[in-house]
């Protein structure tokens, strides 16, 4: 006993010191390595097979996990499962019997092919005592899970879980538009840097557009700031709906918006930048009992990898320029 006890605090001092020198580095910017090493902890210090993060989405109603497998992220509506029920209750939440609990969400099960046998959920709050999420501990090697014994083994890590999902809420609030809700410019940066270089660096195209709301100051000056951020919001909302999921659209600044297209020609990206046009053309935007009727125009590129990241944009927004110089309402990808 004595020997598993000191075999099992050499693994917790392990974790921690993991968990400290990635906290100390840059390379763990996004948070991720650091809630790996969390759900390390926690299965170490519950005896358990795994654990996961859940974050708490509220805009979105949503909530999602990338530890529950180590694959892909996992999003389950925040009104459903036993961790939206403990951060609807506000309490920990434990089942030995999960399949027999009406909570229980089996999708994630049927998605991943596991077999879950015993679930403990303890939602975490930030320091200011607000729910923004929950640590999960899942199968108990010896037995079940007990809801004082276990909690009280598990408090330091879902303290940690706590600070670190407020940390990554706080990063995440950085990329984002306020208004919008799209990524903005550091948003853009960010995702290029993670996921679109790669894109620019292989043999797939990678294209963009540029678009400008047309005469975008009179809706101010005619109806008002509120209405010219409903404005906004429903331009940012249409050109989301236009986006498949390999796709970014991005507030740039003031009324201009960018969508990134991987693995798009210029071609389509004319194509769905014309949809765009057309689409916001014909869908009236009701901004405080004022109907509103919007055009945009587009400038389209794609991107050379020999150029850097500015310089590609100054392309698009050179055709952006010619579109809104010769009569606005277009699209323009030559020039």
């Amino acid at each position: 006993m004595q020997e598993n006890n000191s075999r099992v605090l050499e693994e917790i001092y392990d974790i921690c010191d993991r968990i400290y020198t990635g906290m100390s580095t840059a390379r763990t910017r996004d948070h991720s390595e650091i809630f790996t090493y969390l759900t390390e902890l926690g299965k170490v210090l519950a005896g358990a097979d795994r654990a996961s993060f859940w974050k708490w989405e509220k805009r979105k109603h949503q909530l999602w996990t990338t530890s529950a497998t180590g694959t892909d992220r996992i999003i389950i509506p925040d009104d459903t499962g036993l961790v939206g029920k403990a951060l609807r209750e506000k309490r920990v939440i434990v089942t030995n019997d999960p399949y027999n609990d009406p909570d229980f969400n089996r999708n994630v099960d049927k998605q991943t092919g596991y077999v879950t046998k015993s679930i403990l959920v303890m939602p975490v709050t930030n320091v200011n005592g607000e729910y923004i999420g929950a640590f999960q501990i899942i199968n108990k090697l010896e037995g079940g899970f007990d809801a004082e014994r276990d909690v009280r083994s598990l408090s330091m890590a879902a303290i940690i879980c706590g600070i670190a999902l407020e940390a990554e809420t706080f990063h995440e609030a950085s990329l984002h538009d306020r208004l919008t809700g799209l990524k903005n410019r550091m948003g853009f940066y960010g995702d290029f840097a993670r996921k679109y270089d790669a894109v620019l660096h292989s043999d797939k195209p990678l294209s963009m557009f540029i678009s400008d709301i047309d005469k975008f100051k009179r809706v101010n000056d005619t109806y008002g700031h509120n209405a010219g951020d409903a404005v906004l919001s429903f331009t940012a909302e249409l050109l989301e709906s236009l986006a498949d999921e390999n796709m970014g659209v991005y507030r740039w600044g003031g009324e201009e918006f960018i969508m990134l297209m991987p693995d798009t020609t210029l071609e389509q990206a004319v194509q769905k930048a014309e949809e765009a046009r057309v689409k916001l053309m014909n869908s009236p935007c009701n901004a405080e009992g004022n109907i509103i009727n919007l055009t945009m125009s587009f400038g389209c590129a794609t991107f050379d990898p020999e150029k850097s990241i500015e310089d590609n944009v100054a392309v698009a927004d050179g055709r952006l320029y010619t579109a809104k110089e010769t009569g606005r309402n277009k699209v323009v990808f030559e020039g």
